[in-house]
């Protein structure tokens, strides 16, 4: 261990995945009419890494960008959050992947072929497992690329070779999947590797075809823990007790007005992996996640742009 190593010892959490740049009206208007736009660090497992560092979490983000200046403004913004971000690496063969909010309408993204598609299991050396408790993952890196693929596999035998808990955010994208079977199976398979999972109640419907979400929990029994997101309902918990049953925790919504969705999955996953890895009961869990959202629900960047609360 060097200087530079005691210094910044190995963080707490470890987020691996594709960060873009994001591009969005500075204020609720449509892309086509609004004169303002800001650009922003945002992807799953980023979000996740930096609301977890606003929270006062030692949180990583791994990863890779082109040799740009899109990739080297995210970095920067990323390290401006309190993010991590010693194991991102710089591909000088590919672009950093682009992403546009257009408030109310929906996400274009661009990212295809990016320096992040081209991440593989080659690449799982260079990340620090020991002293991190937790990997986030999510579903977007599988579906980026064959070798994205094989790199998520390595990572959850990684994590179980160190004792690392990983948590796994479903975050089902249709269009970069070839059908929703493939998409369902593999999905299935890597959620119920994890020891905590998100997912929200229409996805499981989209993918697996399950409705409600008793039949979510029957349908991934394996994890320990599962969080079932129902939009503007609210949360339950599934967390198995040690006689082998679940105690089963729902926690309504806030109300919040809403400006724009994306991103608030990630915020509520980071408030409640804050929560989660402090101990806390499955009451304040939830309630943690939902209140990290309700951040996001209210604003068109993933992550909020000002100072709204305290360091927890």
């Amino acid at each position: 261990m060097n200087d530079d190593d005691r210094a910044n010892p190995a963080p707490e959490v470890l987020a691996v995945g594709e960060t873009m740049a994001l591009v969005a009206p500075s204020s609720a208007e449509s892309l086509e009419t609004a004169r303002d736009f800001h650009i922003d660090a945002g992807g799953a497992e980023a979000n996740v890494a930096s609301h977890l560092a606003a929270l006062g979490r030692a949180a990583a983000w791994a990863g890779a960008v082109g040799d740009d200046a899109l990739g080297r403004r995210l970095v920067r913004q990323l390290a401006g959050r309190g993010v991590d971000t010693r194991w991102v690496t710089v591909d000088p063969g590919a672009p950093t992947g682009l992403y546009v909010k257009d408030p109310g309408r929906g996400v274009a993204y661009y990212r295809a072929g990016s320096a992040a598609s081209r991440l593989g299991p080659r690449d799982v050396a260079a990340l620090p497992f020991d002293g991190v408790r937790l990997l986030h993952l999510s579903g977007i890196t599988p579906a980026l690329s064959g070798s994205c693929d094989a790199l998520v596999d390595a990572l959850f035998d990684a994590a179980a070779e160190h004792g690392v808990a990983v948590s796994f955010d479903v975050n089902h994208r249709a269009a970069l999947w070839p059908s929703t079977d493939a998409a369902a199976r593999r999905l299935h398979d890597l959620a119920a590797r994890a020891t905590v999972v998100f997912v929200g109640r229409d996805e499981a419907e989209a993918l697996w075809g399950v409705s409600g979400i008793d039949q979510v929990r029957a349908l991934l029994p394996e994890p320990p823990v599962l969080v079932v997101k129902d939009g503007e309902v609210g949360a339950t918990e599934f967390s198995r007790r040690h006689d082998g049953g679940d105690a089963v925790v729902q926690v309504p919504a806030l109300t919040v007005e809403l400006v724009e969705p994306v991103g608030a999955g990630d915020a509520f996953a980071a408030g409640y992996l804050h929560a989660w890895l402090d101990g806390a009961a499955s009451t304040e869990r939830l309630g943690a996640g939902h209140a990290r959202a309700v951040l996001v629900l209210a604003d068109t960047a993933d992550f909020p742009r000002s100072p709204r609360e305290d360091r927890a």
